[in-house]
């Protein structure tokens, strides 16, 4: 249709203007014999008005396929107007009569040797639109003639049309060496050329995406870089869009790319303007922060992106959903420019949501006040489902910028006592929120909420308010009545208004058990018995059992402490994100969802991502997610929760059937399990925290079945076969006998079955017996002390060795030592006591159970801050990828995953430290190549250095 409509105005150039619309009005019956007379005519005028004819009955949807033997008949003329209307003509008509389309073949043969560029052009064009099998080998030769052609149009024209070509027959085009020629095509001297050759191998590409059709090297590159400034603003987001897959070899390759294309961001075109914000956006991840260039290019972004929002509603709400992808990712970029997002009276609803949720990501502490003030503007709108917005948008500054909290709750108090339904019903679901952000700080307002209780209709309201009763009803002196109030229409309330009655209810009781008996016994009964609603029916069996089997349990699970929610809970889940920063200026960015999820029979389809920026250790599969701070307490971690994908993933695999254990599981402690953090509390968590309190994230079972979530990320090729023994460094002298008196002290550590043992070897150089022997630890920084006395039974005569083997337990006095592994050590026996201080391998503290779930290591790496990342290497080793992980794996270091990349085997690997600590790792062995790399991830990177040095000494020992 698209051809039709092109050629359809070329042809307008030609002949009259004024009298086209005659060839649609005709109402004679014979039309076909008379059109069949007229097409078979020798003038030709007659020939040519006949043909047009022809085109308008065929434009209108009258069959003309009777007259294709008359039509391709006048194909032969020099008329190059009649030429393009029986090509129109046979475009449209080929596929119904395949056997007379191979009548044309000659003549397209012919006309791509004509000496007039723009027939050659139109013929070859011509070809690539019928699709028809049967001449398709016919077509080779004039193509072949004309990807070669001395006039640019017609090689432009020529490279579309292979595109064309291997949609209809894919073998046929690779074996006639079409795709060579294509790529050849990109060096062309003429930059149309180029661009047109870029996109039909762009198209080849994404419909084959393991072909590696578009190689890219810096001369290539270079070559588009060139022909960028000269070519037509469609050919520029070619050019742009094929950039865009290109991974610069390091940040200078980058920095150049994107000094080239920076002039793009003016052009007036929006497609080409959004497709080099999407370049420069990519290559920016490579660029180091504290580069010049970076901050020059981060201001040059915000005026193109500005200059969008005055163009008509439809353009500013594609701008705007791709601004809002920008601003998650870089939000540095706009957030000077918060007064363009401000809503217009005259805004679109959809534009004016958009920009609302933009406001909200730019609001900080230094824009808050005037945020809110346009926000409380906003509340008083007359668009219902704006006001909404704008209420709720409130909420969301108070629990993004705590210094604006306050503020914004006297807002929404304001806002209620307007007294206007829906603005008081979206407030409390807001103030619900800031509730759970801030508790005990805002609780003074609950009077006031509960004033409004009657005038809430709308679920979500009633939820919430009921949520507030529960949650604080030891405030509230007439809890039970206002509860009670919503248990008289039960069965009418919605699923989510029942399941927070109920919760409500039980938890008024656990406060008030002497006055609320009658009320939890007939929530607990309209739940369990008069509903049908499965969900409902469980809880309320749930709750039913643990009251009445153990009240102290209940009280400890339904009024547990709740953890923070989150500023933002409607960001993009990060590896989504960085997709979609890829597909800026596509479909993609305005959906918000991967070409995957809309596109049919997406098998094509490649998963982009954002380069590792260069420098940091960060390899492509550990984003920088933006998450916590390195210096945050352990215990204000935030859990790492799953997406939903993962979650239903986890469900999905769950294995119901009860486990089999081969063996008997590795000895942990109360203590031991007590401590674990499972994201690793840091280091400061070693010093003044009791070890006693439940973690606030505890897997199910660290060797639980791996999940198949993450099967596009990692590919367990290869297994890992049986671990070999773990490692034992050779003893060393401790204690030499001239500084004790003749006793001389050599040892090393072993861990044991799960227990670490300190093996000594004590001789006794002196001339008098030794006996009595004690030993003592000073505080270290795991807490290492002796499990038991020292067991040397036998006094130790001169000249007299005994071997001695001491277990240690993880639970003495902590305090942190420089190294970190050291360990200071009293030996007292009948002499003296004598001091020495030793160092440990830190793999002794190598858990058993640290191994972690596939799942839960890709959302901890993501967690775990990219500053805590330190790299290693490890040289002159021999081993394969898999020898090192069976090595490894004996020392309790443990491969979750491998994966092959060019050759380069890469380990995920995780180590939990006796204290709760996890170390999460990639180890990346080149086949050929001794020298190893190693990658560390920990909430406390400290103990970084000390666990590459075990990977050094397991692997090379």
């Amino acid at each position: 249709m698209q051809e039709w409509a092109n050629q359809l105005c070329e042809n307008r150039q030609f002949g009259s203007k004024m009298t086209d619309s005659k060839y649609f009005t005709t109402t004679k019956k014979g039309e076909i014999f008379e059109l069949k007379a007229e097409l078979n005519s020798d003038k030709k005028e007659k020939k040519k008005e006949a043909v047009k004819k022809v085109i308008a009955s065929m434009t209108v949807g009258k069959d003309v396929s009777a007259l294709f033997p008359d039509v391709v008949n006048c194909m032969q003329t020099d008329n190059l107007e009649l030429k393009k209307l029986v090509y129109l003509y046979l475009m449209n008509y080929a596929k119904s009569q395949p056997d007379m389309a191979i009548m044309a073949v000659n003549t397209f043969v012919k006309d791509c040797e004509d000496p007039n560029p723009l027939i050659r052009a139109l013929a070859v064009r011509t070809m690539g639109c019928i699709r028809v099998d049967k001449i398709t080998e016919y077509l080779c030769e004039p193509l072949r003639k004309c990807l070669k052609d001395e006039d640019p149009y017609v090689r432009k024209t020529a490279a579309v049309c292979v595109a064309k070509l291997h949609d209809i027959n894919a073998q046929l085009v690779e074996d006639q060496g079409f795709l060579d020629t294509l790529k050849d095509l990109i060096s062309d001297s003429n930059p149309m050329v180029v661009a047109n050759a870029v996109a039909a191998l762009s198209e080849i590409a994404e419909s084959h995406p393991n072909s590696n059709l578009l190689d890219l090297n810096p001369q290539s590159i270079n070559k588009l870089l060139t022909a960028l400034n000269e070519c037509t603003e469609w050919g520029q987001i070619f050019i742009l869009d094929c950039l865009a897959n290109y991974t610069p070899r390091d940040d200078r390759e980058s920095q150049s790319i994107c000094e080239r294309v920076t002039p793009r961001l003016s052009h007036a075109n929006s497609a080409v303007v959004l497709s080099a914000v999407k370049v420069l956006m990519k290559f920016m991840e490579m660029l180091p922060k504290d580069l010049d260039y970076y901050g020059t290019l981060l201001k040059k972004l915000a005026p193109p992106l500005v200059t969008l929002l005055s163009a008509e509603p439809e353009l500013q709400y594609v701008a705007l959903r791709n601004i809002n992808l920008i601003v998650q990712k870089r939000p540095e970029i706009l957030k000077h420019e918060m007064k363009v997002f401000f809503v217009k009276y005259n805004d679109p609803i959809y534009v004016k949501l958009e920009k609302l949720d933009i406001m909200i990501r730019l609001a900080s502490q230094a824009n808050i006040a005037q945020v809110l003030a346009e926000l409380k503007e906003y509340a008083t709108e007359v668009d219902v489902d704006f006001v909404r917005k704008a209420v709720r948008a409130i909420g969301r500054c108070a629990i993004k910028v705590e210094q604006s909290a306050e503020r914004c709750v006297s807002t929404l108090l304001d806002l209620i006592q307007t007294k206007v339904n829906y603005v008081v019903q979206e407030a409390i679901v807001v103030i619900k929120d800031i509730f759970r952000k801030y508790p005990n700080k805002y609780e003074s307002v609950i009077a006031t909420l509960c004033e409004n209780l009657d005038s809430l209709d709308e679920p979500e309201a009633r939820a919430a308010m009921i949520w507030i009763v529960g949650e604080y009803a030891e405030r509230i002196d007439n809890a039970d009545e206002l509860l009670e109030s919503f248990l008289e229409g039960f069965h009418d309330e919605s699923t989510q208004v029942q399941l927070q009655l109920l919760t409500a209810i039980v938890k008024l009781f656990l406060k008030k058990p002497t006055e609320t008996q009658e009320l939890v016994q007939q929530v607990l009964s309209l739940a369990t018995q008069d509903s049908d609603n499965p969900d409902l029916r469980d809880r309320g069996y749930i709750y039913w059992r643990l009251l009445s089997t153990d009240p102290v349990a209940a009280k400890e699970v339904v009024l547990a402490e709740k953890p923070l929610i989150s500023e933002e809970t409607d960001l993009i889940e990060p590896t989504l994100l960085e997709e979609l920063i890829c597909h800026i200026g596509t479909l993609a960015s305005v959906y918000h969802k991967p070409p995957s999820a809309f596109v049919e029979g997406s098998r094509g389809v490649m998963h982009k991502r954002l380069p590792a920026r260069t420098g940091s250790g960060e390899s492509a599969e550990s984003p920088d997610t933006g998450s916590s701070a390195a210096g945050s307490a352990p215990e204000a971690t935030p859990a790492v929760i799953p997406s939903q994908g993962d979650l239903l993933g986890d469900l999905l695999n769950l294995d119901i059937a009860p486990t089999t254990t081969p063996g008997p599981p590795p000895p942990v402690s109360g203590m031991q399990m007590g401590a674990m953090d499972l994201l690793g509390g840091g280091l400061d968590s070693l010093m003044g925290v009791a070890f006693g309190n439940p973690p606030a994230v505890m897997p199910a079972s660290l060797n639980a079945p791996v999940s198949s979530g993450l099967g596009d990320l990692f590919d367990l090729g290869g297994g890992v076969g049986m671990p070999m023994g773990a490692y034992v460094p050779p003893k060393t002298v401790w204690l030499p006998a001239m500084k004790a008196k003749g006793l001389e002290i050599s040892g090393t550590f072993a861990r044991r079955a799960g227990v670490i043992q300190m093996e000594m070897t004590l001789t006794n150089k002196a001339m008098s017996v030794m006996s009595d022997f004690a030993i003592q630890f000073n505080r270290n920084s795991f807490g290492l002390a002796p499990a038991g006395p020292l067991q040397i039974l036998t006094p130790l005569s001169p000249n007299q060795t005994l071997e001695a083997s001491l277990p240690l337990s993880t639970v003495g006095p902590v305090m942190k030592m420089d190294p970190l592994n050291n360990l200071q050590v009293a030996v007292k026996n009948n002499i003296d006591v004598f001091y020495f201080s030793c160092q440990y391998p830190i793999s002794m503290l190598f858990a058993e159970d640290g191994k972690m779930e596939r799942q839960v290591f890709l959302a901890t790496w993501k967690d775990i801050p990219n500053d805590n990342e330190s790299q290693f290497q490890i040289k002159d080793c021999h081993l394969n990828s898999d020898a090192a992980s069976n090595k490894l794996q004996g020392s309790n270091i443990f491969t979750i995953a491998k994966r092959t990349v060019d050759s380069q085997d890469m380990l995920y690997q995780s180590i939990k430290l006796s204290n709760g600590i996890w170390v999460l790792a990639e180890l990346r062995v080149q086949a050929g190549n001794p020298t190893y790399t190693v990658s560390l991830k920990c909430r406390a990177p400290e103990v970084s250095q000390c666990v590459f040095q075990s990977y050094e000494a397991v692997l090379k020992n």
